[in-house]
């Protein structure tokens, strides 16, 4: 059915749909390659792809966004078709490159990232609830997670007090983002799944579904959970390949090519915020089903959990002259 799917965007979009393809590993979309374009089918009824769609003919060219062929489709099975740009993701490549190949990358990526958060957001693009639960233009930037975590409260395995304390967090942090208005644009998802790589370059960034205007620092809540948990960040295919050792030394890096990424006042409550946002999102989206010690110690309620005493992917990057 998939790969049905994928023939049926090539054929709406006047191509040859009897082309061969090649199934391309991804998190969140059915991914498909022919010699020629890619297409991607978003099988979620919120036509994320569509926000592309609009967004993708505006990026800068530095970023290498490939061009639009065609969009359309129904709610639950979107397709976005593109023209395919030379290279494989970088988590593919990442494994076996030397340091200073790796090194090369991070300051490619540095740039790019400088490009698209110098890059005004569309007027025209839809707004989205974004994996961060966090909106400029309400009254309060929190008011949406405040609303999700009187939901959270709600659910079967969740502990009541862990809810209290997180929102007592949420409140003692909100200052540290405001006001959290901006007209330039982040990602929203960059991981090394989302960047191309031919051996020596980066080609380009995609997958632009959860792009929106905000504070540049948004970028570094999905990547540097990438940096920290990689194995939760790439297709199937790749896990046990993936070590977090390789990842280490990439915050660094990348705060040493992007300096005035880091350099906001109160980064790190900034950062805390971010994450619980995220996890609040992925708890009421994925409800638990069962107590947080019976889960995968990654679930988002033993994320949380670790939050609020204080051992989360981010404190063990908070190492007094470490990155946050």
């Amino acid at each position: 059915m998939a790969m049905a799917r994928a023939r049926h965007a090539l054929l709406q979009a006047g191509l040859d749909s009897t082309v061969p393809l090649e199934a391309a590993s991804s998190v969140t979309n059915e991914v498909w390659l022919t010699p020629t374009h890619v297409v991607r089918v978003n099988r979620r009824p919120n036509q994320r792809l569509r926000r592309e769609a609009i967004l993708g003919p505006s990026l800068p060219p530095e970023i290498g966004y490939p061009m639009v062929v065609a969009y359309g489709g129904r709610m639950g099975a979107d397709y976005l078709v593109l023209k395919r740009i030379p290279g494989k993701p970088l988590a593919q490549w990442w494994p076996t490159m030397t340091v200073a190949q790796r090194q090369s990358a991070i300051s490619q990526l540095a740039a790019k990232m400088k490009r698209l958060h110098r890059t005004p957001g569309p007027a025209d693009l839809p707004v989205i609830d974004a994996p961060q639960m966090l909106r400029g233009e309400t009254l309060s930037p929190v008011m949406s997670l405040l609303v999700a975590l009187d939901q959270a409260r709600s659910l079967a395995h969740v502990d009541s007090g862990l809810i209290d304390d997180v929102e007592r967090m949420v409140y003692e942090l909100t200052p540290a983002i405001e006001p959290f208005n901006s007209d330039y644009l982040v990602h929203g998802d960059l991981t090394f799944e989302n960047i191309l790589w031919d051996g020596e370059t980066i080609t380009a960034i995609l997958d632009f579904e959860w792009a929106r205007t905000s504070p540049a620092d948004v970028d570094l809540d999905v990547f540097l959970r990438m940096c920290c948990l990689p194995q939760l960040h790439v297709g199937d295919d790749l896990v046990d390949r993936t070590r977090p050792e390789d990842y280490a030394d990439i915050p660094w890096w990348l705060r040493d090519e992007y300096p005035e990424l880091f350099d906001v006042p109160r980064q790190f409550d900034r950062l805390r915020l971010y994450a619980i946002a995220y996890d609040i999102r992925d708890l009421t989206m994925f409800p638990p089903p069962a107590p947080a010690h019976q889960l995968n110690e990654h679930h988002s309620l033993n994320r949380l959990r670790r939050a609020v005493v204080g051992n989360s992917h981010l404190d063990r990057l908070d190492t007094g002259a470490g990155v946050v």
